[in-house]
């Protein structure tokens, strides 16, 4: 092969979207909320792709791993990936309890604190703040502490 032929060889593998191919994009990962009552899961970027999953919970968490054009693919607690339109989530941080029985919520971040409030699993919570085994939540008016081994949404 000629230098010229290796350049031209070259340059088209190193512009992918001159062929109509998108480009790698670089994506760090990041939480966000639900933000209707009812959002739909799908199996590609676009309305045509075939409902995965109805979520009807507001407030559910979600990990964005992905943005193309209007859509996320998202990821939740139980790692289901799918499509979920933009307008559908919300930047509000939220957590989901995990684990079995009642997670403690305490007054402060001390083992020992005062218990206001217990959270089943299931629950969604708004997240406030982490320390590192720590996160600050909030649901129905309480407010507390509560270990990051319980929650999902805030790694």
């Amino acid at each position: 092969m000629t230098r010229t032929g290796f350049f031209l060889f070259f340059l088209a593998l190193s512009v992918p979207a001159a062929r109509g191919a998108p480009a790698p994009v670089a994506f760090k990962p990041y939480y966000a909320s639900q933000r209707a009552s009812q959002a739909f899961l799908r199996e590609g970027p676009g309305y045509a792709y075939k409902v995965l999953w109805v979520y009807r919970h507001k407030g559910y968490p979600f990990q964005v791993t992905a943005s193309y054009d209007i859509w996320r693919r998202v990821k939740d607690v139980d790692g289901i990936v799918g499509w979920m339109s933009a307008q559908m989530l919300s930047e509000g941080r939220t957590v989901l309890v995990t684990g079995k029985g009642q997670a403690q919520l305490r007054k402060s971040e001390d083992p020992n604190a005062k218990i206001v409030g217990l959270a089943n699993p299931g629950a969604i919570l708004s997240l406030k703040s982490c320390t590192k085994d720590k996160c600050r939540a909030a649901a129905e008016g309480i407010e507390g502490w509560i270990s990051r081994d319980r929650i999902w949404g805030a790694e």
